[in-house]
């Protein structure tokens, strides 16, 4: 599938804390623990659970939240399919709703029941 500039707009003026909810409760369904999310997260994004937060609290939109994040560097290394999208082909004018499917994409692992150290990539050496 390919993104379109709405689709790209349309999750970019998502609110952040309206989202959370929803991978939580899919999460706490499979047995994972919010420390084990929230790790996910904090290695994706550079944020600790105050800034997580705060950027809840706030009512921040995908478009500031990723705006505000530390983007992993081996987060090039997320790939497949979330969505109908396959992360590694959403072009590069799309970096916003890439970011956001690579994120759904640890999520999706991490109910799954994968590993964390296999979630928390490292490039093979």
């Amino acid at each position: 599938m390919k993104v379109t500039a709405e689709k790209n707009e349309k999750v970019a003026n998502m609110i952040f804390a309206s989202i959370y909810p929803l991978y939580w409760n899919r999460l706490e369904k499979n047995g994972r623990t919010k420390e084990e999310f929230h790790q996910v997260l904090e290695w994706f994004t550079g944020f600790d659970e105050d800034q997580l937060q705060k950027l809840i609290t706030d009512k921040v939109t995908f478009r500031t939240f990723f705006e505000k994040a530390k983007i992993h560097p081996n987060a090039h290394l997320i790939k497949g399919v979330v969505c109908g999208y396959r992360i590694e082909e959403i072009e590069d004018e799309f970096e916003l709703y890439k970011q956001c499917r690579r994120m759904e994409k640890l999520i999706d692992e991490l109910a799954k029941g994968r590993k964390i150290e296999k979630i928390l990539r490292e490039e093979k050496k």
